[in-house]
């Protein structure tokens, strides 16, 4: 954003917002349904804010598989976030810890893609499960509508998605962002319009008098009834 990471000054306060800016997405695959988005740098804090608003939408509740890259943070920020505290161990001597030990949901499931390129193309995957089971992650796959391996790629199809809707991330374009608080507004805009108004063709579903029926991801979700325009998502109060 503005310029290329490579040109950004690390001592320089105006370089804080340009250079590599990521969007770190949490995705619902069997819905289509953008759960969270937080643009921003690559960086643990960002990884935080994102698990921390999945929890809250799912009610604290951890989903029943958890797949991404192996950028190190998730793993970390994952288990922590979707953690039970360990009760104190009786008073006595000593230092006292300062904040509660945690250990992992019981329930959670979390895996990893890894994918070896040479020369710009795919040639090897690899998976493997950090939290939790391969019993838990199998049967987690077996009750999946949308997939059957440990993969990135619906999430990897719904960038591409964003992409044709928000010219800011087009590729090898001059029609990249030069200003980080606009590139974040549009990106709010983009993704979280999709969940309401844009209706996905593989989430259409078929009426009692044969016709089909196009859905939108709130929809596919139980969300929303019908598929919204714009208008009213703009001006639907954000505050109940």
């Amino acid at each position: 954003m503005a310029k290329k990471q490579k040109n950004c000054d690390p001592l320089d306060p105006a370089d804080d917002h340009k250079g590599d800016w990521w969007d770190h997405v949490a995705y619902d695959p069997e819905h289509k349904l953008v759960l969270a988005v937080v643009p921003g740098a690559r960086v643990t804090e960002s990884v935080e804010e994102l698990v921390a608003e999945v929890k809250d939408r799912l009610d604290d509740q951890p989903p029943a598989l958890i797949t991404s890259d192996e950028y190190a943070p998730y793993e970390t920020v994952i288990a922590t976030t979707f953690g039970q505290v360990v009760p104190p161990a009786p008073a006595g001597s000593g230092r006292r810890r300062l904040l509660p030990q945690r250990r992992p949901d019981p329930g959670l499931t979390y895996a990893t893609v890894h994918k070896q390129r040479e020369k710009g193309r795919v040639v090897a995957v690899q998976r493997k499960v950090v939290l939790g089971s391969q019993t838990a992650v199998d049967q987690a796959l077996g009750a999946s509508v949308c997939s059957r391996t440990i993969n990135t790629s619906l999430v990897e199809r719904q960038h591409a998605t964003d992409r044709s809707r928000n010219a800011r991330k087009a590729r090898r374009t001059y029609k990249f962002s030069k200003d980080w608080r606009v590139h974040e507004a549009m990106t709010y805009f983009t993704m979280y319009s999709y969940n309401f108004c844009w209706a996905v063709r593989t989430l259409r579903a078929r009426r009692e008098d044969g016709s089909w029926q196009r859905r939108t991801p709130a929809m596919a979700a139980g969300l929303a009834d019908h598929q919204w325009s714009l208008r009213e998502w703009l001006t639907f109060p954000a505050v109940q």
